[in-house]
């Protein structure tokens, strides 16, 4: 079904205000030694793998990840500043309570990512597929992500400002609980939405306000005959 173009008279949508990431000189890391609690600046990690270890509270400011694997590696309070990751592989991603400020992220490959309780400013991703995305109870503000396969994105008690979801597939969305502003769905491709008692500050197109009608008028009571 063909869209349609938004109306002249439409409200404006604020866009994600997104700083463009350029680290400075790195220098290459081959064999890294990650520890828990450690910082990190101006390195470049190429096909390292941190599977299994401990990097709960590490800091990691103005890096390069370049294929790096993270499979059930602890993630837990980890900081990502003025970051690059392409091709991040995690079957198992355990990053709850994850700071991320000025991130591009491009083609992960993620099964289940457990980012709850994460704050998210600045941050960019570019293609790839996540099985599982777990940003329940996080803030977002001035994030994008953009053709994206994304089997569930649990967004339930967030706070998101000037989000958009760009020519992205999902499968079932969940907004139980959270708080919207500009959040920019047109363009993407769902299959269910949840928590339609939180939707105030979505932004949607013409074609997407049909595949939710079904659904509000169960919510509101509403019988069609």
């Amino acid at each position: 079904m063909a869209r349609r173009a938004a109306s002249a008279g439409a409200p404006k949508v604020a866009a994600p205000r997104l700083a463009p990431v350029r680290p400075g000189a790195l220098r290459d890391d081959p064999d890294p030694g990650f520890r828990s609690g450690e910082r990190y600046d101006g390195v470049r990690y190429s096909r390292a793998s941190a599977d299994g270890l401990d990097l709960g509270g590490a800091i990691f400011a103005e890096c390069e990840f370049a294929g790096v694997s993270f499979h059930e590696t602890q993630l837990r309070g980890a900081a990502f500043r003025d970051c690059i990751l392409t091709e991040a592989y995690a079957p198992v991603l355990t990053a709850a309570r994850a700071s991320l400020r000025d991130v591009e992220i491009g083609n992960p490959r993620w099964g289940s990512a457990e980012l709850y309780e994460s704050g998210w400013q600045s941050v960019r991703i570019d293609g790839g597929k996540l099985d599982y995305l777990n940003l329940r109870g996080s803030k977002l503000t001035d994030v994008q992500i953009s053709d994206c396969i994304i089997g569930e994105l649990d967004l339930g008690s967030c706070t998101a400002t000037r989000v958009a979801l760009k020519n992205c597939t999902i499968g079932t969305l969940d907004f139980s609980g959270a708080r919207l502003k500009d959040f920019d769905l047109r363009g993407t491709d769902f299959r269910t939405v949840s928590g339609l008692g939180s939707l105030a500050g979505l932004v949607i197109d013409d074609y997407q306000l049909t595949l939710l009608a079904p659904l509000l008028a169960t919510h509101l009571g509403i019988v069609v005959a």
